[in-house]
């Protein structure tokens, strides 16, 4: 387990997470399947070159996804319960194949659970950023999180 109990969040703890991810056309065409997003503008090379992108868009969904899961390994891995929402989605820039995500994860608040007591609400901020250090993605997740086992 290498995720945080929620006694060992502290507000304004930033987390710079290691391991990062170079994103693929595959990947892209993958999620866009799985979840049956046809758009165009992500899987269709041939359009794509009419848009102002000139290319294919990576799915901001997967983008969002990937971004907390680098997260996980860092803080929540084996400590949490659920997500329990996520609000303030901004996708500042786009994504393409090749381009490379890291992740960057600020504790927000932190509060007590009303009905679990063996277990804390923490809000996190993911801050996903590309190679060249440009902000993609943006959120703020809340989680229930494990407490220290007695």
């Amino acid at each position: 387990m290498a995720g945080l109990w929620f006694e060992q969040f502290r507000v304004d703890q930033v987390f710079e997470h290691e391991i990062r991810r170079t994103v693929t056309e595959a990947d892209n065409v993958w999620f866009c399947g799985a979840t049956y997003n046809p758009a165009a503008v992500h899987i269709d090379a041939e359009y794509c070159k009419t848009t102002e992108f000139g290319r294919p868009l990576m799915n901001s969904i997967f983008t969002l996804g990937l971004v907390i899961g680098l997260s996980v390994q860092e803080t929540t891995l084996g400590t949490t319960v659920a997500n329990l929402g996520m609000t303030d989605v901004r996708f500042a820039s786009p994504v393409f194949a090749g381009d490379t995500i890291r992740a960057v994860t600020t504790v927000a608040e932190l509060r007590e659970s009303r009905s679990r007591p063996n277990a804390g609400i923490v809000t996190f901020v993911h801050r996903g950023l590309n190679q060249s250090g440009e902000e993609v993605v943006t959120c703020r997740r809340q989680a229930l999180m494990l407490k220290r086992p007695a």
